[in-house]
């Protein structure tokens, strides 16, 4: 039979391999973790200095305030816009990969080859191991039973009126109907 390729670097080499590879890889995530702090207490600064509120009289304090404020609702309102351009573009990328997923197909659907089964393995496959026997079909159906319609008879009308002419006829329509 055939046999698998031997590996060109043995097991020990790999694994050392792999576990130098893997402790780079997280001294780098390390380093970019602390570069993005940096960074972040960078902008931080630039944007905010830190206040000086020593020396400041009352309506200068009044008017710093007022200045924040119309700065923490300016950055509201830049902060809601972003959100909202971030749910509609979510919206936008959740409509687009459903448009992908049914122009691939809901799945690959293997090729698949006759087979033929009798009745008996079939229903060996479907219910277990709890049919030994071959099962009679026939057998098991169920038997209805036709009722017959009681038609009455057609016959000449002709005949039928001379009968029930006369008080006669009456009586035997009268009993017919009790």
């Amino acid at each position: 039979l055939s046999q698998k390729p031997k590996p060109k670097i043995s097991a020990s080499r790999r694994l050392f391999l792999k576990t130098k590879l893997l402790k780079k890889a997280m001294t780098m995530l390390e380093s970019e973790k602390q570069a993005r702090i940096a960074d972040k207490q960078k902008i931080l600064d630039e944007r905010h200095p830190t206040l000086q509120l020593s020396g400041l009289s009352m309506q200068e304090l009044q008017n710093l305030c007022k200045e924040i404020h119309q700065k923490i609702d300016r950055v509201d309102e830049e902060r809601y816009d972003i959100a909202s351009k971030v749910a509609i573009n979510e919206k936008e990328i959740q409509n687009l990969s459903q448009k992908v997923f049914e122009l691939k197909g809901k799945m690959k659907r293997p090729n698949l080859r006759k087979v033929r089964v009798s009745a008996g393995a079939m229903l060996g496959a479907l219910l277990g191991a709890k049919v030994k026997e071959s099962v009679d079909f026939k057998a098991n159906l169920k038997t209805v039973k036709k009722e017959e319609e009681k038609k009455e008879e057609v016959t000449d009308w002709r005949k039928n009126v001379d009968a029930m002419s006369g008080m006669e006829g009456r009586k035997k329509l009268f009993d017919a109907a009790q």
